[in-house]
Formats: C-alpha cells, sequence, structure tokens
C-alpha cells in the first residue's frame, strides 16, 4: 500500500469529503507548521464527523479503515491505531483533556474540536453535580400531593423524581402524556414551595412551543381544575418560548443575555422534545440555570436526535439507566407512597434516580396501527412491521410499492387535490390553519425524485394543472410555508410554519399563527429564508404533528435512512399513516440504528 498522502484525500468528491472538511484540514496542517498526512486526514474525518451530528471522532473505530476510491485515486487507509495516536500526540495542534488546544484528544482515542470537548465536559460536570443533590420535603405534604394527583404509579415515580432532585428526565412516545404529568408536577411543585415561584417553559423550535403550550392550557382546564385551588393552577404558566429566546440568543453571536455570570431568573425550568436539543444548547441551558433550581427534560428518546452535534437525551436515557432506581430512592419512595419500585441489586449512579419513562399510552390503544407498527419498528423488527402494513388489519396504517419516478405524479395526484385542494377551499386564514394540520407529505431526503424539493414542485404543479394554483406567482393564494432561517426582529423562527393568504381586494400577505391563537401577517417580501411546505423532511417535521401522514422513502439506501427516521415519521401521524416504499430499504432501514460518537455516556456513567 503507498504512503498516505495529503493530495490522495483531497481527490475525493463531496461525497466523502466537503470542501469545508479540505479547508478545515489544511487549516490545521498551517497551524501545525508541519506536513503530518496523519493529522491531515484526522482532521478531515472530525470535521466530517462532525458535521454529520457527531460530537468527536472515535479513532479506534476509523483505524486500519480504507476510504472508498473515487476518480482513480490511490486509495487511502487510515493509520493502525498507536501509531495514529503517537502521531496526533506529537503535533502542537494537539492536545489531552485540560489544554487549550484545537483538537484535544482523551485516553479513549477520541479526538475533539476543543469546544465540543469543553462544551461535554461542562454538561457532565453539571448533570452529575445535580443528580448529587437530594431535596429537603415535607414528607406529609409531599405524600398527600402524590396520592391526589397521581393515582398511576408510573407518573407518581416521575413527579417522585423532580421532587427529589434538581433535574429529572421523563421520556416517552408521543401519546405517554407527559405534558399532562409535567403541569401536574408544577401543580404539586407549587403546593410544596409555599411561596411563588417562577416557572419558565421552553422547546427548540416555535412549532414545538405552540403544541406544548395548548397541552399545558388544556391539562390545566381538564385535568387541574378538580384537584387544586384556582391560585394553584393559575401559577401555572402557559406562555411558551423558544430555548434561543429563553436564553437570549444575541443575533450573530454564539453568546446569549443569560450564562453562568447572568442566571435565568426560574427556580423550576421545563423543556419539552429535548431530543432535538444539541449538546451546545444543552450545556448553555445548564450553565445558565441556577444549581438551586429545578430543570425538567421532557422527550422521547427514540426520536431522532438533533440535526446538529450530540444526541444528549439517548445518551442520558441509555438503556440501563431507565427505570433503574438506587435503594435509597426506592427506600424512601415506599415511605412517602407505600408504593414498592423494583430495586437495583447493584449500586447504581445517582443520575439513574433522575430518570423516569412513561409507557402507557394514552393515544394508541391496542387496536393500534400506528402504535403498534412505530413499536415494531423501535424493537429493529422489520419483518414484523411489514408484516403490520400488509395485513389490511389496521385501517390506520397502509403501504404502498414506491411507483417509479415517472409515475408519482399519477399516484400522488388524489391525495394532493384531496388534501390540498381542501386548504386552498378554506373560508378564511383560520381555517386554512386548522386544515393545513390535517396531511403532510414526509420525506427522508431533500433531493433526489423522492426528497422534499421535488415533491414540492410536483404538488404545486399537480394543483396548478387543476387550475388551482397560479405558481407563476411566487406569493400565491393558500402556499403553505416553512421559515428555515431565523429572524429575531420580526420574531420569526427556524420551523415556524405559515401560509400565504390574499382577502379580498387587498395584496397577499404571509400569516403565522402566534401561540394565543391570534394571527400575525407580514408583506411577503420581509419573510426571512424559507420555502414551501406541500413536503418537508422528517427532520423537520419533529416538534409537529398531523393527523395523516404520507412518508415517501428513496429507492436505494441512504445513511440517513434509519430506524429512528421511520419511527419519527410514523409516530407524527395522530389518525393515519401511509408509507410509500421499496420493502428491501425498509427493512434495512429498519435494522439500522444512530450511534453517534460521544463521549457522554461515558463520561455520566463511567463505562
Amino acid at each position: 500500500m503507498k504512503t498516505l498522502r495529503t493530495e490522495n484525500i483531497e481527490q475525493y468528491n463531496p461525497e466523502i469529503f466537503s470542501d469545508i472538511d479540505i479547508h478545515f484540514a489544511r487549516f490545521m496542517l498551517k497551524l501545525s507548521g508541519r506536513h503530518d498526512p496523519e493529522l491531515f486526514l484526522a482532521s478531515a474525518l472530525l470535521s466530517r464527523n462532525t458535521g454529520a451530528g457527531h460530537v468527536c471522532l472515535d479513532l479506534s473505530t476509523e483505524a486500519g479503515k480504507q476510504i472508498p476510491e473515487n476518480q482513480g485515486a490511490d486509495p487511502v487507509v487510515c493509520p493502525g491505531l498507536s501509531k495514529w495516536i503517537k502521531i496526533l500526540m506529537a503535533s502542537p495542534v494537539v492536545g489531552v483533556p485540560g489544554d487549550f488546544k484545537p483538537l484535544i484528544l482523551d485516553n479513549s482515542s477520541r479526538l475533539y474540536l476543543h469546544k465540543y470537548w469543553e462544551y461535554e465536559q461542562k454538561l457532565i460536570d453539571e448533570l452529575r453535580k445535580r443528580a448529587a443533590v437530594r431535596q429537603d420535603f415535607s414528607m406529609e405534604s409531599l405524600s398527600r400531593g402524590l396520592s391526589r394527583l397521581f393515582p398511576d404509579t408510573e407518573n407518581k415515580t416521575a413527579a417522585f423524581t423532580v421532587v427529589m432532585k434538581n433535574f429529572a428526565v421523563i421520556c416517552g412516545g408521543p401519546g405517554t402524556g407527559k405534558s399532562t404529568t409535567v403541569a401536574k408536577i408544577l401543580a404539586l411543585l407549587i403546593e410544596l414551595a409555599q411561596k411563588d415561584i417562577t416557572i419558565k417553559l421552553a422547546t427548540p423550535t416555535g412549532k414545538a412551543a405552540d403544541r406544548l403550550q395548548a397541552a399545558i392550557k388544556k391539562a390545566k382546564k381538564k385535568h387541574l381544575q378538580d384537584l387544586c385551588s384556582d391560585q394553584v393552577v393559575e401559577a401555572i404558566p402557559d406562555s411558551v418560548s423558544t430555548l434561543h429566546r429563553l436564553l437570549g440568543a444575541v443575533p450573530g453571536s454564539v453568546k446569549q443575555r443569560y450564562n453562568e455570570d447572568n442566571p435565568l431568573p426560574a427556580d423550576v425550568v421545563v423543556v419539552d422534545e429535548a431530543s432535538m436539543v444539541a449538546l451546545p444548547l444543552m450545556t448553555k441551558l445548564f450553565l445558565a440555570t441556577r444549581a438551586d433550581a429545578k430543570i425538567i427534560i421532557l422527550g422521547d428518546k427514540d426520536q431522532l436526535a438533533s440535526v446538529e452535534a450530540g444526541a444528549v437525551l439517548g445518551d442520558i436515557c441509555c438503556n440501563e439507566s431507565v427505570q433503574v432506581f438506587s435503594a435509597d430512592f426506592c427506600r424512601v419512595f415506599k415511605e412517602v407512597t407505600e408504593e414498592n419500585l423494583p430495586v437495583s441489586r447493584d449500586t447504581v449512579p445517582k443520575l439513574y434516580d433522575c430518570i423516569s419513562e412513561l409507557k402507557k399510552n394514552y393515544r394508541f390503544g391496542a387496536d393500534s396501527g400506528i402504535g403498534r407498527l412505530s413499536t415494531a419498528v423501535n424493537k429493529g423488527a422489520g419483518d414484523s412491521a411489514l408484516e403490520l402494513l400488509k395485513t389490511e388489519k389496521y385501517p390506520d396504517i397502509s403501504w404502498l410499492q414506491l411507483p417509479k419516478p415517472g409515475k408519482l405524479g399519477s399516484c400522488l395526484e388524489s391525495r394532493i387535490l384531496a388534501w390540498f385542494g381542501n386548504l386552498l377551499k378554506s373560508p378564511g386564514v383560520a381555517e386554512a390553519f386548522k386544515r393545513i394540520e390535517l396531511f403532510r407529505i414526509l420525506c427522508a431526503l431533500r433531493k433526489g425524485p423522492f426528497g422534499v424539493s421535488a415533491l414540492n414542485r410536483l404538488s404545486e404543479k399537480i394543483l396548478a394543472d387543476q387550475k388551482m394554483i397560479n405558481p407563476a406567482s411566487r406569493w400565491y393564494h393558500g402556499r403553505p410555508i416553512i421559515v428555515i432561517r431565523n429572524d429575531y426582529n420580526l420574531k420569526l423562527f427556524n420551523g415556524d410554519t405559515g401560509i400565504i393568504w390574499k382577502e379580498e381586494n387587498s395584496d397577499p400577505r404571509a400569516f403565522f399563527q402566534g401561540q394565543s391563537g391570534t394571527f400575525r401577517d407580514f408583506a411577503p417580501e420581509l419573510l426571512p429564508e424559507h420555502e414551501t411546505v406541500y413536503a418537508m423532511t422528517v427532520h423537520k417535521s419533529q416538534g409537529s404533528e398531523f393527523e395523516n401522514i404520507l412518508m415517501i422513502l428513496p429507492e436505494k439506501e441512504s445513511p440517513v435512512l434509519t430506524r429512528e427516521l421511520i419511527y419519527t415519521g410514523i409516530t407524527r401521524a395522530t389518525k393515519s399513516a401511509e408509507i410509500w416504499m421499496n420493502n428491501r430499504v425498509f427493512r434495512s432501514a429498519v435494522k439500522k440504528q444512530v450511534v453517534r460518537a460521544s463521549g457522554l455516556r461515558n463520561g455520566l456513567y463511567n463505562t
């Protein structure tokens, strides 16, 4: 095999190394003042990894691997692990934990950008410190509150973890009542405090904020009015912000108003849809929250992780840590509730006592195809999932053999005209917003014949052929749009969905629904970067729900086609889920799990 050379690596096309990867690798070489192909390769791989959502590069998994050839270039084979580490540690740009150098190599062969190593270490420290603290409480008051508000042991356990700790995770799939449970927990905390406490509710996106707000309002009205005093119910906030707004993000900067030196004015912080929160943002949240304040994290550990670096919720809620509690935790729980929890025979990390899982599903019953299908996918049972889709026993799930690209339009026509035609016939903008949530096309990819861009163009063509829209006009009546870049001045954020609407005898306006149910409208020309959204990626759909979804998978396998993506797509639906697919590709996707390189789990649990 020929000697590793940087020019060989640079010949590879963007599918292997992007321009950014190569530029970063060159920059590291320049800073080092040396010409080390091994450093160049490690830097390019690290850049590629962080771009794909990993926190670091695990050299032990890459050592000795051959990078696929392209354009006749010589094969590039990664060095052996010991040789690679020795060369990197001799470089001026590579340091060990605690050094202030561009790259950090830890003792587990993980190579980090310094900023990601620092974010990870700070979050580990914060989580472990919070997990070590046990809160004081009135056992009698807590016992009465738990008994009144939480007749179910599962929810009672979740509430107990929140009271006991200044950090708690409540995980569970869609329909397991996380929002209702946390509303009741907030009522309990208010009662136990016997004083005014400041509570902040936040989510990663505006759409998720709208959903959490609606859920909290519903819980206050439906579940708490007969259980708590009016004063307690009124003290539960139902205004929800995005995490960026909560922390006071500064436009054009990575800094925020609230931080270690200027903590949030909050006694309790609740974060929903935590699977979408990347490592940097989660770390900033913990650093900005006082040590004596509570952080309650809600989320589905099985959903797709953030599009940015890290899989924080998944790393915290590793399989061993969920529903496993220490002997001390179980002892106190029994003293307070007179109920037993399964006690771990071994000594477990204190963080285990911070994590609870809700499993009972209130949305998908035993006869729900969506519930059964999502469970099968989550278990990696591709054959069972296919059998469920093909049995026709469950009317809420269906499938279609993926059409050829040229036949896609004719297959889609009836659905597009029925669902989006109904949207265009809305009598007013308020009704249009209700109808836009009835149906959405979900895609795994952005590009290609089965990607978002192609499906949006095809949807417009079908509607235009029936004279329902005029796509020659950019601001045509009824065009659904999604914001893809934050605009802090207009208070429009990535993921916010709107509709172009033209009232009679007026110019078209872009309408967005506010959290209070009112609408804000803008001149379309003022909008931040946005796109049409008849179809959207599964990633973009996180934090949203639609009554009916059509998920169209590509004809070929792809790195993004994973179990988590299929599961997330299916669980966006509340009434019906249809999948167009190639059976082989579907099976392969369900088998494949997302594994993101990071040291968070190891750092938390010393594994």
